[in-house]
């Protein structure tokens, strides 16, 4: 079982930054990896970035690429997102998850609660 803690979700203004932050206890697997995902009002979740525990590696969803890095603290356990240039279509729950998975929801096993994000115009 993993358990998962995200946090740092908050009001901004368009161009601001935010970090989240997504802590990890339990039985965490190296072979796994931490996605965040975000979801908006009357839509379905999509897919943001992933790491790799492993290596390190990442993938970013098209429409935050060059604006949000994903990086991982082994020692801490916990995994961050660094939100930059933030726009109002930013605006959703983010939610971190762990799983043997990349992009699809249905890959992962284990979710945090979600960390509200909103950015105004």
């Amino acid at each position: 079982q993993v358990q998962l803690v995200d946090s740092g979700g908050g009001l901004v203004q368009a161009g601001e930054s935010l970090r989240l932050s997504c802590a990890a206890s339990g039985r965490t697997f190296s072979s796994y990896v931490i996605g965040w995902f975000r979801q908006a009002p009357g839509k379905e979740r999509e897919f943001v970035a992933v790491i790799s525990w492993s290596d390190g590696s990442t993938n970013y969803a098209d429409s935050v690429k060059g604006r949000f890095t994903i990086s991982k603290d082994n020692a801490k356990a916990t995994v961050y997102l660094q939100m930059n240039s933030l726009k109002p279509e930013d605006t959703a729950v983010y939610y971190c998850a762990s799983g043997l998975g990349r992009y699809s929801t249905s890959q992962y096993q284990f979710w945090g609660q979600g960390t509200q994000v909103t950015v105004s115009s």
